[in-house]
């Protein structure tokens, strides 16, 4: 098992657990507690998770991490699923583009297309989709969160219910063993739901860091989207939902 490999399997417990010690980590893996503490070390300075003396506990459930960790974390794997999630989308399509790290990647796999009809809450997919003449961008109104530079409110949800779109490509915080998609801050997920609702079509981009991890929201059930792009395989018990709603995977290795 590679350290990647493990560390997965880390979060993916302590998600579950809320904390957990180094002894059990070191019997569950068979390895020293020097390569567990290594492996902590890590995912704390990546702020996946809290590091405290004799084990971890998971991040706040009410906070994400700051955004330009964000950027950066998985760098390659959300390179990888967002050109997937961009050969999905036919030229000429009308797509929405909403708030996160993810979808930013999307947007800068999409500058090769034409003639994209494009709404966004998100001010750096529209930067990033301008420098494409071809296409017509369109930014939603509504406050603009300075974390992020996502745009939020009751005027940012009217404004996406005139829409009605061939594609919604969403990302998302988290996602529990039940399926429910989750989020952090209430006004983003209302957005979220609003585009879901005026998609012909809901495309998920979420790497394996997003399972299991805990956030306050509830944005929507993975069972309202068609397709989901992972760069690693789906836990088990999503895997079932996901199975027993028809609803395509594609896992970017």
């Amino acid at each position: 098992m590679t350290s990647q490999q493990r560390q997965s399997k880390i979060l993916a417990l302590i998600n579950q657990k809320g904390f957990i010690s180094i002894d059990e980590l070191v019997e569950l893996f068979d390895v020293t507690p020097q390569t567990i503490r290594r492996d902590l070390n890590q995912m704390a300075d990546a702020n996946k998770i809290r590091r405290h003396h004799g084990g971890a506990e998971r991040e706040s459930s009410t906070e994400n991490e700051d955004y330009q960790s964000r950027k950066i974390q998985n760098l390659a794997a959300k390179k990888a699923m967002a050109q997937q999630v961009a050969a999905m989308v036919p030229n000429g399509s009308a797509i929405f583009i909403n708030i996160g790290t993810s979808t930013e990647l999307v947007a800068r796999a999409l500058l090769q297309h034409s003639a994209l009809r494009v709404v966004t809450n998100n001010i750096h997919v529209a930067s990033i989709l301008s420098a494409n003449e071809d296409f017509q961008v369109i930014i939603a109104a509504g406050e603009v969160r300075h974390s992020d530079g996502g745009i939020v409110g009751e005027a940012t949800c009217d404004f996406i219910s005139q829409f009605n779109m061939d594609i919604g490509i969403i990302g998302i915080s988290g996602i529990g063993d039940d399926g429910s998609l989750l989020d952090y801050d209430l006004r983003e997920v209302k957005v979220a739901q609003a585009i879901i609702a005026n998609s012909s079509k809901v495309i998920l981009a979420a790497d394996h860091s997003k399972f299991g991890r805990s956030a306050m929201v509830k944005q929507a059930s993975i069972n309202q989207i068609d397709v989901l792009v992972t760069d690693q395989a789906v836990p088990e018990k999503v895997a079932n939902i996901l199975s027993e709603q028809n609803i395509a995977v594609i896992i970017c290795d």
